[in-house]
C-alpha cells in the first residue's frame, strides 16, 4: 500500500488509510446493526437488511476512542442558511467525494475503492462492488459512461462540456470502461488537477445516475413521453429539462439519487428543507453501525443579518455559515442558557479579506489607474492594518497581505508583508509621482480628468465586516488624498456587475488556499478564472478558450499564466517549488490584490452533546468544505449530556 501524499501524483490504495480523525479499512464488519430508523421499512420489506444495503467493501471508520468514538443512531440536526440555494451546501458539509481530504489534507480514497496512477496522466479508478444510489439502482461504470458519452461529449447536449481540469491542452481524456467497477483516464500529458477537483468542496462530477438520466434523454425516452415531461416542467426542450433535473451540486430536485450521506426530501422553492439518511450510504463504523449517525438534517433558510441571532438563542446545531469573529463576544454570554458551545477554529484563506481593483472597469481613467502598480501600491502602503486588527479582531489576526501563510512550507515573509507597512508619506509620494497632485477643497485628489478621485468599493450584502473594516480605511485613504464609498450588494449582482466592468473595486476573500505545498495548483496567483475579481475578463478568457473575454495585454500578468502552464508540466517537486516562488514573488510585489488581515478565527456554534465536532480545527471553502473535511455523518448526538 503507497501512501497518498498531499496533492501528490502517486498511486492511491485504499487497503488500510489512516487520517488523524479515523481509519478506512475495507472488509464488511462481522456484526452489523440495523439503523432504528429503518427498521420498520426493512421488516415491511421496503428496504433490504443493512448488509444488503452496503457494499462488499464498505469504507470502515475507525475512530480512537478519545476525542472521536463511536456513535449511536438517532436526532436531528438543525443548520441555518442565508440563502435557498444554499441548499447545496448539503453537498458541501455531506463531502461524500470520489477522493477526498482527510483532517491532513492528504488525498484518500472515499467512494472509489482506490486509484491507480502512472506517469501523472493515467488514472483507472476503482469502485466499490454492489455499491448503490440512494434510491438501490446500482452504482457502477455505467454512470460514468453516461456522463462522458451522453452528457459531456454529446454534441447534441450543448449546455454541458468537460470541465477545464478533464482537459490538458485543450485535449478531453481517452475514456475506457475496463468493466462493471474499473474505469480508466488517459491524457497523453499529465493533468495534476484531475484528482484534487474530485476532492473539491464543489466537486467536479464525472458521473450521473444513468439509470435516472435515461429517462430525460431523447436516445433512451419515448419522443411522446419526453414531451410531456418537458411540458410539464416548464423547459424549452428535452436538453434543457436533462441538464435543469441533473445537477448534483446545486442539489434541488428531491428525485435525483444521490451518493451523498443524507437525501433532499424537499421541493424547492420552500424555507424549510429536510434531508434524510440515506439509506445505501457506503461507510460504516467499526461497530457495524452504517453511517450517518444522524437520521436526519433540517435546514431552514432565514436572513444572513438574523443568522448570529438566531445561532445565539439555540436555533440551530451546528453553525459556522454567516457567523464572523465580531459575534463571538454576544454568543458566548448566551452559551449556558441555550445549550451550546462557541468555538474558534483556524482559518486558512490568504487574507480574511481582500481589496480587488478592477483591472477590466469600463472607464478608461480608473482603469489607466489600476493598472499603474504604483496607485495600488499606495492605496496598500494607505491602510492601517495594525488598527483594523486591533479595533476589530482584538489583535488576534495576522496583518498581511494576501500571501501564503506562515503554515505553508512556500511561505516567505517578504512576500508576505510587501507593501503593508501603513506609510501615508510614501503612499503620497507614489501618487504624487503619477501626476495627481491636485486636490479639492476638502482634500480629496483630482484625477486628471480633473474628476475627484472617489472610488466605491462593493461587497456582499452576506457578510456584516466589511461596512466596519472600510469605515477604518476611509479614515486613512483619506490622509492620502483618496476618498471611499462602500456599496453592499447581492453577491450575484455583485459577480455581475464586476464581470461586466461595472465595478472599480470589491472586497472579498483572499487565495482560498493559503496553506499550499508546491504540489497544489498556483492557478489562483495567474489569470485562470473569471472569478478572479482583480482580472475577471482574463480569467474568462482561459475559460472560454478565447470565445469571449480578453486576452491578456500586460507582461506580469502574462508570465503568470505561463509559469501556471509551467508547473502542470514541471517534472519535479523542486522545479514547481521555484514557479511558486517566482509567482508569490511578482504576485505580491504587483499588489493584484490588497490584502488586509488574514487568520482570522471562525466562530463555530455547537449544540451541547453532539459529539465528533473536533474542539480546534480548520475552517476552510477548499481543500475543507467547511464542515465537510471533519465527515460529518460521524457526528452524533449524545441525549445524556444535553437531555433537552
Amino acid at each position: 500500500m503507497i501512501r497518498i501524499c498531499s496533492f501528490g501524483l502517486v498511486v492511491l490504495a485504499a487497503v488500510l488509510v489512516v487520517s488523524a480523525r479515523a481509519s478506512f479499512a475495507e472488509s464488511q464488519p462481522q456484526n452489523l446493526v440495523e439503523t432504528p430508523s429503518l427498521q420498520d421499512q426493512v421488516t415491511a420489506g421496503k428496504l433490504p437488511p443493512v448488509n444488503e444495503r452496503l457494499p462488499q467493501e464498505p469504507a470502515i471508520v475507525r475512530f480512537d476512542g478519545k476525542t472521536l468514538v463511536n456513535g449511536r443512531h438517532g436526532g436531528a440536526l438543525t443548520l441555518l442558511m442565508g440563502r435557498k440555494k444554499d441548499i447545496r451546501q448539503m453537498v458541501v458539509y455531506g463531502y461524500a467525494r470520489l477522493v477526498g481530504y482527510d483532517t491532513n489534507f492528504n488525498l484518500v480514497p472515499d467512494i472509489l475503492k482506490h486509484v491507480d496512477e502512472k506517469e501523472g496522466r493515467i488514472f483507472t479508478l476503482h469502485l466499490r462492488k454492489d455499491h448503490r444510489w440512494s434510491d438501490g439502482a446500482p452504482f457502477t461504470t455505467e454512470d460514468f459512461r453516461y456522463y462522458f458519452e451522453e452528457s459531456a461529449t454529446n454534441k447534441a447536449v450543448k449546455n454541458v462540456s468537460l470541465p477545464a481540469d478533464m482537459l490538458v491542452d485543450g485535449q478531453p481524456p481517452k475514456f475506457e470502461v475496463i468493466d462493471k467497477y474499473t474505469v480508466r483516464y488517459t491524457w497523453p500529458k499529465p493533468n495534476p488537477f484531475f484528482i484534487p477537483r474530485l476532492a473539491g468542496a464543489r466537486p467536479m462530477y464525472i458521473y450521473q445516475p444513468a439509470h435516472y438520466m435515461r429517462k430525460f434523454n431523447a436516445k433512451y425516452t419515448d419522443a411522446e413521453q419526453l414531451k410531456a415531461l418537458v411540458k410539464k416542467r416548464k423547459q424549452r426542450n428535452w436538453v434543457s429539462l436533462h441538464y435543469v433535473v441533473g445537477q448534483q451540486y446545486k442539489n434541488n430536485n428531491p428525485d435525483l439519487p444521490t451518493l451523498q450521506p443524507w437525501a433532499l426530501k424537499t421541493k424547492p422553492p420552500a424555507k424549510k428543507f429536510r434531508f434524510l439518511r440515506n439509506p445505501y450510504f457506503h461507510r460504516v463504523d467499526a461497530n457495524g453501525r452504517q453511517l450517518p449517525y444522524i437520521d436526519e438534517v433540517k435546514l431552514n433558510v432565514t436572513s444572513s443579518k438574523l443568522i448570529p441571532i438566531k445561532s445565539g438563542s439555540g436555533e440551530t446545531d451546528l453553525q459556522g455559515r454567516g457567523l464572523n469573529f465580531n459575534n463571538y463576544t454576544v454568543l458566548k454570554q448566551s452559551e449556558k442558557q441555550f445549550g451550546y458551545k462557541t468555538r474558534l477554529w483556524r482559518t486558512a484563506k490568504g487574507a480574511r479579506w481582500a481589496l480587488y481593483p478592477n483591472m477590466h472597469v469600463n472607464n478608461p481613467d480608473w482603469r489607466a489607474l489600476f493598472r499603474d502598480v504604483r496607485f495600488r501600491r499606495a492605496l496598500s502602503m494607505g491602510i492601517d492594518r495594525h488598527e483594523i486588527n486591533q479595533v476589530l479582531y482584538y489583535g488576534l489576526a495576522r496583518e498581511t497581505g494576501n500571501s501564503v501563510l506562515p503554515e505553508s512550507p512556500l511561505y516567505d515573509p517578504a512576500f508576505a508583508k510587501r507593501w503593508t507597512k501603513y506609510d501615508a508619506a510614501r503612499a503620497n509620494k507614489l501618487l504624487d509621482a503619477m501626476g495627481l497632485t491636485k486636490r479639492n477643497s476638502q482634500g480629496t485628489r483630482l484625477m486628471k480628468n480633473g474628476k475627484p478621485l472617489e472610488l466605491t468599493v462593493v461587497f456582499s450584502t452576506e457578510e456584516s465586516e466589511p461596512s466596519d473594516l472600510l469605515e477604518l480605511i476611509r479614515d486613512s485613504w483619506r490622509q492620502i488624498g483618496v476618498k471611499v464609498f462602500s456599496k453592499p450588494m447581492n453577491r450575484e449582482v455583485m459577480r455581475t456587475r464586476i464581470f461586466s466592468g461595472f465595478v472599480q473595486m470589491a472586497m472579498w476573500f483572499g487565495l482560498e488556499n493559503g496553506i499550499p505545498s508546491e504540489s497544489f495548483s498556483p492557478k489562483e496567483l495567474a489569470p485562470t478564472s473569471q472569478q478572479q475579481l482583480q482580472w475577471p475578463k482574463w480569467g474568462q478568457w482561459h475559460e472560454t478558450r478565447g470565445k469571449s473575454g480578453e486576452q491578456i495585454d500586460m507582461k506580469l500578468p502574462k508570465e503568470l499564466f505561463q509559469l501556471n502552464v509551467d508547473w502542470r508540466n514541471a517534472g519535479s517537486a523542486e522545479v514547481r517549488k521555484k514557479i511558486w516562488a517566482r509567482m508569490l514573488d511578482i504576485y505580491s510585489d504587483q499588489a493584484y490584490s490588497i490584502g488586509l488581515v488574514a487568520s482570522v478565527p471562525q466562530v463555530v456554534v455547537v449544540r451541547n452533546g453532539l459529539r465528533n465536532v473536533p474542539k480546534k480545527a480548520i475552517y476552510n471553502w477548499d481543500p475543507g468544505a467547511h464542515f465537510g473535511v471533519y465527515r460529518p455523518d460521524v457526528f452524533w448526538f449524545d441525549h445524556k449530556k444535553n437531555p433537552s
